[in-house]
């Protein structure tokens, strides 16, 4: 495809806010996606430290 410059890239043949808004909200849901791994990952190790603490509290 001949786009003949930036701009006409960028408007995408007129789908230009249905294309960046796809990206747009495609990207935010993977950022969205990573963060949430990130804060169940930290409370599974919170919760496995309070586990490891009990046990050993036990003995």
């Amino acid at each position: 495809m001949i786009w003949g410059g930036p701009e006409n890239f960028l408007a995408m043949g007129g789908y230009a806010f249905y294309v960046w808004g796809s990206y747009l909200v495609t990207l935010g849901l993977v950022i969205a996606e990573i963060v949430l791994l990130a804060l169940r990952k930290r409370r599974a190790l919170a919760r496995l430290r309070l586990r490891g603490t009990a046990a050993q509290g036990d003995r």
